[in-house]
């Protein structure tokens, strides 16, 4: 090997000429931060550290035709060029790779590089699960039996291979996201020193972006990277080329080392649009597991349990009633039990039939298509204005005040609810929002209608009101 001060000397030229062929921007990102470089001149091998394989894949996909002709010119003909990829180390050995070909771990790594794992990695890890989500309270049916017998399998045993990924989906409603925070809840329970995330689309789309704007990529790939087990919420709203592509990388590390991924979404690969097709393409490796809407004998059980759940006493018959004349989904189950129990004290009336008729005819009757073609953004705007007794130029404004940011959110919600218009005309109708924002919102009003019973009965009285 040469001796350091050589080795730094002739890597400071090929910075000097690198520099020259491409912006500041890309040298800044790219190649300020490899490792000082160690050639073996006995076997022409000049090794450079990066940080992540996603930042090796880069170099070879954008710049290694400049790389070789800056390595031969400085270093000589014939050269050949390996990486050493420092946060994949594996046993405290940096990873070796040659061009784009792996190569064994066993080789000199480079001096004075020591591994470069991200302070990310390294912090307490919040896994932000949902602790009120768990296999307990997910009633099981035959319309669930498959996800929910799959994702305990993982949570018990979350090395195996065969259902990897676990990508589950169904429509807005079913059950997805309390699914996914039971399996990672129960897995953290029976595997505590695992690195469990669970992460909504929305959100990491909007991590990755503060990390190309802070120039912390590397730093954002890594964390991912690091990841024992991912859950990733609602991968349809993966709508950016550049996320698209983090992802796909993050994606193929952690299956290619054996992690754990869980995705949900609200169709299956085939039916998503606007998602590079090698995402679609290793989406569809591990388990599709479809949530359908429940039949009669599930809605019939997570009535029974919303019902324990509230301390309420309602009749059999009451159950049945609504059970056997109500297709819908778990959240509307919900939303009709938080009507009854509004209901019943409003009017100081026991829950009979008759009341889940009423509930019935407010929320999911038969009228419901057609008030949904009749309404406009612009009558939910002004009632959910009135019910929050928020001004509608303040929903319209950049207000970030919470009161009006809860009233912007329901407004978008039920305007995606009972309309048919697109998210983008959503955004561009409530205060020239983009569609990004909208599915945000709908997301929290969902997450929050899962978890707080007050605010989704609530809702459910505007809705009915709504629908008047």
């Amino acid at each position: 090997m040469e001796n350091q001060p050589i080795i730094d000397s002739k890597w400071n030229q090929c910075l000097q000429l690198i520099r020259h062929n491409v912006q500041q921007q890309a040298y800044e990102t790219w190649f300020a931060n490899i490792s000082p470089v160690t050639f073996d001149e006995a076997e022409r091998r000049v090794y450079m550290g990066v940080p992540t394989h996603y930042f090796r894949e880069h170099l070879e996909a954008h710049y290694l035709d400049l790389l070789r002709k800056v390595l031969y010119r400085v270093y000589g003909q014939g050269v050949s060029l390996y990486y050493n990829v420092h946060a994949d180390s594996t046993n405290g050995e940096d990873m070796v790779v040659q061009g784009t070909q792996r190569t064994t771990a066993v080789d000199t790594p480079v001096v004075g590089a020591p591994a470069n794992k991200s302070p990310l990695m390294l912090q307490h890890l919040d896994s932000q699960l949902n602790p009120n989500y768990t296999f307990d309270n997910f009633v099981e049916g035959n319309s669930n039996k498959l996800p929910r017998t799959v994702g305990l399998a993982i949570a018990q045993n979350p090395r195996q291979t065969t259902f990897n990924p676990l990508f589950i989906y169904g429509p807005s409603g079913v059950g997805k996201t309390h699914l996914v925070n039971a399996i990672g809840t129960h897995l953290k329970e029976l595997h505590p020193e695992k690195r469990v995330l669970y992460v909504s689309a929305h959100l990491f789309q909007v991590q990755y972006t503060d990390s190309v704007r802070q120039n912390k990529t590397n730093d954002f790939i890594s964390f991912y990277q690091s990841m024992d087990v991912l859950i990733i919420d609602d991968v349809q709203e993966f709508v950016t080329p550049g996320t698209q592509q983090t992802f796909f990388h993050i994606f193929n590390h952690l299956h290619q080392n054996g992690r754990q991924l869980i995705l949900t979404c609200d169709r299956p690969p085939m039916a998503l649009q606007g998602l590079e097709e090698r995402l679609l393409t290793r989406f569809k490796w591990g388990l599709l597991a479809e949530l359908e809407r429940p039949d009669t004998d599930l809605r019939r059980e997570i009535l029974r349990s919303k019902i324990r759940q509230n301390g309420l006493r309602i009749p059999e018959s009451v159950i049945d009633y609504i059970s056997q004349n109500v297709e819908c989904t778990v959240r509307d189950l919900e939303g009709i039990v938080h009507s009854m129990m509004a209901y019943s004290v409003v009017w100081n009336s026991d829950i009979d039939v008759q009341m889940a008729e009423r509930v019935i005819e407010h929320t999911l009757g038969k009228q419901r298509e057609q008030q949904r073609r009749e309404l406009t953004p612009t009558q939910i705007l002004e009632h959910t204005c009135s019910f929050f007794e928020i001004d509608p130029a303040d929903v319209l404004s950049k207000s970030r005040k919470a009161s009006v940011v809860i009233a912007r959110q329901v407004a978008m919600y039920l305007v995606q609810k009972h309309t048919r218009m697109s998210t983008t005309k959503i955004g561009q109708a409530i205060g020239g929002r983009n569609h990004a924002t909208v599915l945000h919102s709908c997301h929290c009003v969902e997450q929050r209608m899962d978890t707080d019973s007050a605010f989704s009965a609530r809702i459910g009285e505007l809705e009915a009101q709504l629908l008047q």
